[in-house]
């Protein structure tokens, strides 16, 4: 029987985006339409702090935005995750519900996903990527440190950045990580990409404009120990999964 889902599917988590998320959802909105593409776009807000409220404001008045999230804060990797269940689309990604990555940058990545690789994901570290304000250089030498820290315990070669908050999926691919995945928290973006090199799916680093909007919520290793644990956590389960003998594609590219 032929898939009868839609074109795509993009996953915005948002907690405390009351300021920006109706002109997020309207840009990705008005883009997906003038690709004339049919499309889903599913808000997982967690925390009281009015963004749910307004996306599902916004919601009432588009059919085709779903909202979900609950009051207490259950982490990103979580409400993607959960996220990833009920969507429908062919292709399936997430970005920041802030905008840092226009969704327009999807341009660039869609004529990967549209040939051999599985995984397509967006970049600050490549030569052609365009850092359009940059973050403060405490955090630009946190996340330098947290590259190494990440590198040296999980491993991840070929990859630049891993957590550029601009990534899309396979359909199946997507269900197939996601289903694994474990890790709550802002590091399950390691988990993710971690996974799909050991399961042999291929993945392509593209280079996309970002900007940074001084969001200090998000600590790399900056006291942070749960991110830290959670890198160790990571290696944990990839060596199982190693040790299961996954470490081959479980679904095929057009499945």
């Amino acid at each position: 029987m032929a898939y009868s889902g839609c074109d795509i599917s993009l996953i915005l988590p948002a907690y405390n985006e009351a300021r920006s998320i109706c002109n997020t959802l309207t840009e990705a909105s008005d883009y997906f339409r003038r690709r004339a593409w049919t499309y889903q776009i599913i808000v997982a807000a967690d925390g009281d702090d009015g963004t749910r409220q307004l996306a599902r404001e916004f919601a009432g008045q588009d059919g085709v935005v779903k909202v979900m999230g609950e009051r207490l804060r259950r982490g990103k990797g979580r409400a993607i995750r959960e996220a990833v269940k009920i969507a429908t689309g062919n292709i399936i990604g997430f970005a920041d519900a802030d905008n840092k990555v226009p969704i327009a940058e999807f341009d660039k990545l869609e004529p990967w996903l549209n040939g051999p690789y599985e995984v397509v994901i967006g970049s600050r570290g490549l030569p052609d990527s365009r850092v359009e304000r940059r973050q403060p250089w405490h955090r630009r030498i946190g996340a330098r440190g947290f590259y190494y820290f990440m590198h040296a315990v999980v491993g991840m070669p070929g990859i630049e950045d891993t957590q550029c908050g601009f990534k899309f999926f396979k359909r199946e691919i997507a269900r197939d990580l996601f289903s694994r995945q474990r890790i709550d928290g802002y590091m399950f973006d390691v988990e993710i990409l971690a996974l799909a090199q050991r399961l042999g799916y291929r993945i392509k680093e593209v280079p996309v404009r970002w900007w940074d909007d001084a969001d200090s919520r998000l600590q790399l290793l900056g006291g942070n120990l749960r991110n830290v644990l959670d890198i160790f956590r990571i290696r944990l389960f990839c060596a199982r999964v190693n040790r299961a003998g996954a470490a081959v594609r479980t679904t095929t590219p057009d499945s």
